[in-house]
């Protein structure tokens, strides 16, 4: 009976903003403009990466990564969001969802482990700079980028095949995108198995890289205090503010999204709260926005590349 019901959802409507011409209108000028900064300043960062030998290190392969990272993440998301403002009928079919939360979660677990490996390699080239060489080499930091892509992959893989096995008794998802949570409320069963597996998940690759993030900074910060002159620390302190930064608004943006003491409520209520559309949006779209923004402001390495880059189109 499962199966059956299942077999009968085609397609879902995507609530989103309907009843608000206004707003979609609004927020189709105002994504498409971001979407259109996230390509270029991430698309720059990744050209710069590969071209400047001055950024063949591991910190920027694994920026590299990240800014990768947010090209797809957007770009499996937002390209619908914008034609679903200026549609009539905002419909995605059963497949399409299922790749949608797919790539979504896939790209939200890579980036949370992703950080993580960034925040040790920070560690490494701080505490033990002597060996940093030695031990973040070119095996090692492609092994870890590698594993990170490899554990999103997994986590969304396992997560979608669950969820998207559920018979559903609806099929009006009250979200822009086929967001977890917003699916999960229109299954006709129990739904304690899935919140399980969200929940292991969460720990596993939320925050167990979270956790590494702060012990790895708690040694960086402590090792910078031993730094007699002030020139050494506040040059110790710029290589890791960057990261740190993103760091903050990525995982203060998912984990208030996500760990808010609410879940059962967000399962079984029909209505979405406003509050909440506006933090998926969030974090959606201005992570990515803000991430090479960052990087490029607070960075001389990256400032001097973009120059080099200039020059060689200029003398082109």
């Amino acid at each position: 009976m499962e199966w059956e019901n299942q077999s009968l959802t085609e397609e879902f409507f995507l609530k989103g903003l309907s009843g608000y011409p206004r707003l979609e209108h609004l927020f189709f000028a105002l994504i498409l403009m971001m979407y259109a900064v996230i390509l270029v300043g991430n698309g720059t960062l990744i050209v710069i990466s590969i071209f400047d030998s001055n950024l063949h290190t591991p910190m920027y392969f694994f920026l590299g990564n990240l800014s990768f990272l947010d090209i797809c993440f957007t770009t499996s998301s937002i390209p619908f969001t914008l034609v679903s403002f200026l549609s009539e009928r905002k419909t995605i079919s059963f497949l399409g969802c299922a790749v949608q939360m797919f790539l979504g979660l896939a790209m939200g677990t890579t980036e949370c482990v992703l950080l993580g490996m960034m925040a040790f390699d920070r560690y490494v080239a701080i505490c033990n700079p002597l060996r940093y060489p030695i031990i973040m080499n070119k095996s090692s930091y492609v092994t870890m980028a590698t594993g990170s892509w490899f554990s999103g992959d997994a986590n969304s893989a396992v997560q979608t095949t669950f969820v998207m096995r559920l018979p559903f008794c609806g099929n009006v998802i009250n979200h822009f995108l086929c967001e977890i949570l917003a699916v999960m409320k229109m299954a006709c069963t129990d739904t304690s198995g899935n919140e399980f597996i969200m929940v292991m998940a969460t720990i596993l690759f939320t925050l167990m890289p979270l956790l590494l993030i702060v012990f790895s900074y708690l040694l960086i910060i402590s090792s910078i205090l031993k730094i007699h002159s002030a020139e050494g620390r506040s040059k110790a302190f710029s290589t890791c503010s960057a990261h740190f930064t993103v760091v903050i608004i990525f995982y203060g943006t998912i984990l208030f999204m996500y760990m808010k003491p609410k879940s059962k409520d967000t399962l079984n209520v029909d209505d979405l709260d406003a509050t909440d559309k506006l933090i998926s949006m969030f974090y959606g779209v201005m992570t990515p926005l803000m991430n090479p923004l960052i990087y490029s402001l607070r960075n001389k390495d990256v400032k001097e590349a973009i120059k080099n880059l200039k020059r060689r189109f200029v003398s082109k």
